[in-house]
C-alpha cells in the first residue's frame, strides 16, 4: 500500500478515484503545525531558531498518517505545488520523523497542476524529493511576518491604545488605502467648460464633435476655464460655418488579454461578478480540486495561485480546437499566441489559471455547479479562450472641422471606431475600474470640403474629479504593481484590514476608518522604513533569491533584524506626547480641516483660547482641548462626525468618543454616543458621582451599524427598547424585540429566539416576530420549528441519509449519527452533498459525536491564517491550558543553543 497525503478532503477523494486500491488518500487539512503565538517562537539570539507546535486538530492528522504509513510501500506528498504546498509537505515529514513513524519509509514528493487522471498518473510518474529552498523561502517569510507582528503590535497597544496589530505585508496596503484618501481630501476641484457642436452632414448624418483649437492655438481640456469664456465660444459658433476640413481613417489592432494569474482572477471577478477576492480564491479552490460533473469528479481548473501566464502546449491546441469548432476559423490566428512574465522565480513559473478541458463549456457544466462555481468557470474558460483567439480588427477615424466665423477659425474634432472584424472581441472584453473605454461611435460618411449644417451648440460646466479610492480589485492590481506580497496571499490582507476594523467598504470601494490612519500615521512617523514601498518590494525579491537557491534564508533575516529590532529599541524611550504632536501634524488636514472663515482649525471652539489636540483614552483617539480640566471640550476623532452646530462639549472631559446628537424632547436629557470598552454606545444623561444613583440608560448599536450613521432619532429608538412588537396569538402576552449580549432578538416570556442576520431588532414587524417566537417555543430554534426535518441532500456512501438543519450553534449537517457544524465559510443554502459527506467524514474521523460543535477543520487552507503572522493575539490574554506532551509535539527550524538540545519535543529543521 502506497500512502499519498494531500491538503483537503475534496482533493483527496478525487485523487483516490485516479490511483485506486493500492494507494490510501488522507488529508493534512491545511498545515499540521504553526508557530505558538507567544513571544519566543522565533529567536533571533539562536540564530532564528523557530519553534513549531502541532496543534489539536494537527496532532489528529499526523496520528492519522502515522497509522497509515506503518507497514506501507512508501509515503508521497502530493500537497500544491508552491512554497505553501512545499511546506506543508516538509512539516508532515518533520512531524512524523519526530514521531519515529518513517522507520526507513521511503518519501517521495509530486506535484501536479491540474487534479485530473492524466496529470496525476503522470506526476507519479516523476516524484523528486522536498525543494529544501522552497521551504527556506517560506521560513523566512514566516519568521519575517512573526518578528513584525510580535514585536510592532506591542509598540502600537502601549504607545497607540485603540490599535489593534501590525503585519508586514498588511501594514504597506493600509498605507496605499489611507494615502489615497488623503489625495482625495486634499484635492481642489477646477472649474471647465466643454463646447461640444451636433452637426449634420449633407446626407443627414449626424454626428458631435468638440472644440479643440481657435485663433491658431490649441485648446486642452481645462483651458476653457470659466462661463464668461465658454459662453463666448457657444456666441461664435452659433453664427459660424462648417466645413469638414480633413479626414484620417488609420486601422488599428487590438489583441486579447492573456489567461489569468491570481492577480488578474481576483480583479475581474471583483469587477464582473462582484466577488471579493477571498471568496473568488474559496469557489476557485473548488473548482481545482475537484466537483462532480456528469457522475465524473475532477478538477475542471487548474492551480490558481500563480504568476505565470502561459498554458502547456497541448492545453493552447485544445482551445484553438474549441475556437474553430465554435466561432470558425477565421477566429483561429495562424499561429498559437503566446504570453510570456519576466518570472521572479523559476520554480514557481507555473501556469496559467486555466480549464483543464478546454473543451468542457460553461453551459454544459453549469448544470451540475452551483451558482458562484458556474459564474467563476464560465469567467476562467471565456478568457482562456479568448486568448487564444485572432485580434480585433478596427478602423479608427478623425474628422478635423473647420468653423468659420468672420476673421477668425475655430477648430473642432470628431473620432469614431468602426470594428471590421470582431475576433475575440466576440466573446470577451475586459473590464475596467475607473477608466473610460475608448470612444466606439461610428461616423456618418462624409468628405474633406463638405459643407455641415449645425443642429446645435452645447456648453457643459464641469469640474475635475479626485482620484477615486481604490476598489478591492484595483487594490490588488497596485499592489501587484508595487511588488508587494504574493498573489496567495492578496485576498487573506484585505480581509484583515476589514476584520482589524482598518477600513470599510462602502459601495464597493475602501475607505479608511480613524483607527487605521493613526496607525498608518505611527508608523510612518516612527518606522516610515518598514511601510516603504520599495523596501516591502525589495524584501519579495530577496525570499524570491532565497526559493531559487541564491542566498540563504538566515541572512535575509539578519539583514532584516539588525536594522528593525534598532527601530524598535528606539520607541522605549518615546513619550506619548512625541506620539501625539507626530500625529496631529500628519493628520492635520483630516482631523483639524479648514474652517469656512479661514480661522485656526485648531482653535478651541468652547474656550477659544485652548488648542485642539489628539488626546489618548482607555478606549482610543479623540480630539480635546489643551485647557482641561477647566475646558472640557471633547468630539470623536473624525471631524465628519462632529455636528456642524455646537460645542460637542462633554460633561465627562476627557473621555474619548463622545460625541453629542442632541436633546431627548421628553426629558431634555443630553443623547450622546459614546466609545466603550465592548464597542460604541448610545447615552441618555449623564452618570451621577453620588452613591446609589440610577445609572443613566444605555444601548449598544446592532451588528453592522456604524458610529457615523446614528442620528439622534436613531439613539432614542435604541434607547427606546425594548419595544412592544406584538400579541402572542395564543397568550394574549405581548412580544419584546430588544438587544442583548448576544445580539438582537425578540421576546415572549422566558422564550428568547434571536433574530436573523436580515432582520432589524428596530423594524422587525409583528408576523415575523410571532413566527420566531412559535418556532422557538416549539423546539425549533430562530424559526425552524422542531417538525421541520431540515434540507435532505442525499445519502452518505454508508446509504444513511445527510440533512442540513439550523442549529444553536448555526447550520450543522447530520447522518442521523454525527453532527458537523458548518464552517462559516459555508452557507446552508448552498451546501452540496459532496461538501455535506466531506464534512460529515471529518467528523466521524476526530471522534466526534452527535451533539454539534463549533469547530471543524475547513477544507481548505485557511490564507487568512497564514497571510500575516503579525496579526497576533496579545500575549497578555492568552490563557491556555498545557497540552498533553503527546499534543506538545515542536520542533526547531534552526540551529539549536546547547541549551535547547535538552529540550523536549524539538528538533532541527535546517
Amino acid at each position: 500500500m502506497k500512502v499519498v497525503v494531500v491538503e483537503s478532503p475534496a482533493k483527496a477523494k478525487t485523487i483516490n478515484k485516479y490511483l485506486g486500491r493500492d494507494y490510501e488518500v488522507l488529508a493534512s487539512f491545511g498545515h499540521i503545525r504553526d508557530l505558538p503565538a507567544k513571544d519566543g517562537s522565533v529567536d533571533p539570539e539562536a540564530d532564528f531558531a523557530m519553534i513549531w507546535e502541532v496543534e489539536d486538530r494537527g496532532a489528529k492528522r499526523v496520528s492519522e498518517i502515522a497509522r497509515a504509513v506503518k507497514g506501507a510501500e512508501k509515503l508521497i506528498l502530493a500537497t500544491d505545488p508552491d512554497r505553501e504546498g512545499e511546506a506543508i509537505s516538509w512539516h508532515v515529514i518533520e512531524a512524523l520523523t519526530a514521531r519515529k513513524a518513517l522507520k526507513g519509509i521511503p518519501v517521495e514528493r509530486v506535484t501536479f497542476n491540474a487534479i485530473t487522471k492524466a496529470s496525476v498518473d503522470a506526476a507519479m510518474k516523476k516524484p523528486r524529493q522536498i525543494d529544501q529552498a522552497l521551504v527556506d523561502a517560506y521560513l523566512a517569510r514566516r519568521a519575517l511576518d512573526y518578528l513584525v507582528g510580535f514585536n510592532l503590535s506591542p509598540v502600537l497597544w502601549r504607545k497607540l491604545p485603540g490599535a489593534r496589530s501590525a503585519g508586514r505585508v498588511q501594514s504597506v496596503a493600509l498605507r496605499l488605502v489611507v494615502e489615497r484618501e488623503m489625495e482625495i481630501e486634499r484635492f481642489k476641484p477646477r472649474e471647465y467648460w466643454s463646447i461640444v457642436a451636433t452637426l449634420v452632414t449633407e446626407a443627414g448624418g449626424v454626428f458631435e464633435a468638440r472644440l479643440v483649437g481657435a485663433d491658431g492655438k490649441r485648446i486642452q481640456r481645462l483651458d476653457v476655464g470659466n462661463a464668461e469664456e465658454a459662453a463666448a465660444f457657444k456666441r461664435d459658433l452659433e453664427l459660424a460655418t462648417f466645413q469638414v476640413a480633413s479626414i484620417e481613417a488609420k486601422p488599428a489592432k487590438r489583441h486579447p488579454q492573456p489567461p489569468f494569474t491570481t492577480s488578474t482572477l481576483q480583479q475581474e471577478a471583483s469587477r464582473k461578478l462582484g466577488m471579493a477576492p477571498a471568496q473568488t480564491m474559496r469557489v476557485a479552490q473548488r473548482l481545482y480540486e475537484g466537483v462532480d460533473v456528469g457522475g465524473e469528479t475532477v478538477g475542471i481548473i487548474t492551480y490558481m495561485r500563480t504568476d505565470g501566464v502561459d498554458m502547456a502546449p497541448e492545453a493552447i491546441q485544445d482551445a484553438r480546437r474549441v475556437i474553430g469548432r465554435e466561432f470558425g476559423d477565421a477566429y483561429v490566428p495562424g499561429a498559437p499566441r503566446k504570453y510570456t512574465v519576466k518570472a521572479k522565480n523559476a520554480q514557481e513559473a507555473h501556469e496559467a489559471v486555466r480549464p483543464t478541458d478546454m473543451g468542457r463549456l460553461p453551459k454544459d457544466v453549469a448544470r451540475h455547479l452551483e451558482p458562484e462555481q458556474a459564474k467563476l468557470y464560465d469567467l476562467i474558460w471565456t478568457r482562456t479562450i479568448a486568448s487564444q483567439m485572432e485580434s480585433a480588427e478596427l478602423e479608427r477615424t478623425t474628422v478635423e472641422v473647420s468653423a468659420t466665423v468672420g476673421p477668425r477659425r475655430i477648430d473642432l474634432r470628431a473620432t469614431g471606431q468602426v470594428v471590421k472584424f470582431d475576433g475575440f472581441l466576440a466573446l470577451y472584453q475586459e473590464g475596467k475600474d475607473d477608466e473610460e473605454d475608448e470612444d466606439a461611435k461610428r461616423l456618418p460618411a462624409m468628405k474633406a470640403g463638405d459643407a455641415l449644417k449645425r443642429e446645435r451648440i452645447a456648453s457643459t460646466q464641469h469640474f475635475t474629479e479626485p482620484p477615486p479610492r481604490y476598489s478591492e480589485a484595483s487594490l490588488v492590481k497596485r499592489m501587484e504593481e508595487l511588488g508587494i506580497g504574493r498573489p496567495s496571499t492578496y485576498a487573506a490582507v484585505l480581509q484583515t484590514l476589514r476584520d482589524r476594523e482598518y477600513v470599510r467598504i462602502e459601495k464597493k470601494r475602501l475607505q479608511p476608518e480613524d483607527k487605521g490612519r493613526l496607525v498608518t500615521g505611527f508608523l510612518e512617523s516612527f518606522f516610515k522604513r518598514y511601510v516603504e514601498y520599495d523596501f516591502t518590494a525589495s524584501l519579495e525579491e530577496q525570499l524570491d533569491r532565497v526559493s531559487n537557491a541564491e542566498i540563504d534564508w538566515r541572512s535575509v533575516l539578519r539583514d532584516f533584524w539588525r536594522d528593525f529590532s534598532a527601530a524598535i529599541g528606539g520607541t522605549k524611550e518615546l513619550r506619548v506626547a512625541e506620539v501625539l504632536e507626530a500625529l496631529n501634524g500628519l493628520l492635520g488636514p483630516h482631523i483639524f480641516p479648514e474652517k469656512a472663515d479661514g480661522g485656526d482649525p485648531r482653535a478651541c471652539p468652547t474656550c477659544g483660547a485652548g488648542q485642539l489636540s489628539l488626546k489618548l483614552g482607555k478606549f482610543g483617539a479623540f480630539i480635546g482641548c489643551s485647557n482641561y480640566p477647566e475646558c472640557k471640550y471633547t468630539r470623536q476623532l473624525s471631524a465628519s462626525g462632529v455636528d456642524g452646530e455646537g460645542d460637542g462639549s462633554s460633561a465627562e472631559g476627557g473621555q474619548p468618543g463622545v460625541r453629542l446628537l442632541g436633546d431627548d424632547p421628553a426629558t431634555g436629557l443630553p443623547v450622546t454616543l459614546r466609545d466603550g470598552r465592548f464597542g460604541p454606545f448610545v447615552q441618555l444623561g449623564e452618570a451621577s458621582a453620588e452613591k446609589g444613583a440610577e445609572k443613566p440608560k444605555r444601548s449598544s448599536l446592532p451588528k453592522g451599524m456604524t458610529p457615523g450613521s446614528v442620528t439622534l432619532e436613531i439613539a432614542l429608538r435604541l434607547l427606546s427598547l425594548p419595544r412592544e412588537v406584538a400579541k402572542h396569538p395564543e397568550t394574549g402576552e405581548p412580544i419584546l424585540a430588544n438587544l442583548g449580549r448576544f445580539g438582537p432578538y425578540v421576546q415572549h416570556g422566558k422564550t428568547y429566539a434571536n433574530l436573523g442576520k436580515d432582520d432589524d431588532v428596530l423594524e422587525i414587524g409583528a408576523n415575523r416576530a410571532i413566527d420566531l417566537i412559535v418556532a422557538k417555543e416549539q423546539g425549533g430554534g430562530r424559526g425552524r420549528p422542531s417538525s421541520d426535518p431540515g434540507r435532505t441532500l442525499g445519502q452518505h456512501p454508508d446509504g444513511a441519509a445527510l440533512v442540513v438543519k439550523a442549529g444553536k450553534y448555526g447550520p450543522y449537517v447530520s447522518d442521523g449519527s454525527v453532527n458537523a457544524t458548518l464552517p462559516k465559510t459555508m452557507a446552508a443554502e448552498s451546501l452540496t452533498l459532496e461538501q455535506a459527506i466531506d464534512l460529515v467524514n471529518a467528523k466521524r474521523a476526530s471522534g466526534g459525536g452527535k451533539k454539534p460543535v463549533r469547530k471543524t477543520a475547513s477544507r481548505a487552507r485557511a490564507p487568512a491564517k497564514k497571510a500575516e503572522a503579525g496579526e497576533a493575539k496579545k500575549p497578555a490574554v492568552r490563557k491556555t491550558a498545557a497540552k498533553p506532551a503527546a499534543k506538545a509535539l515542536a520542533t526547531k527550524a534552526a540551529a539549536k543553543p546547547a541549551a535547547a538540545k535538552k529540550a523536549t519535543a524539538k528538533t532541527k529543521a535546517g
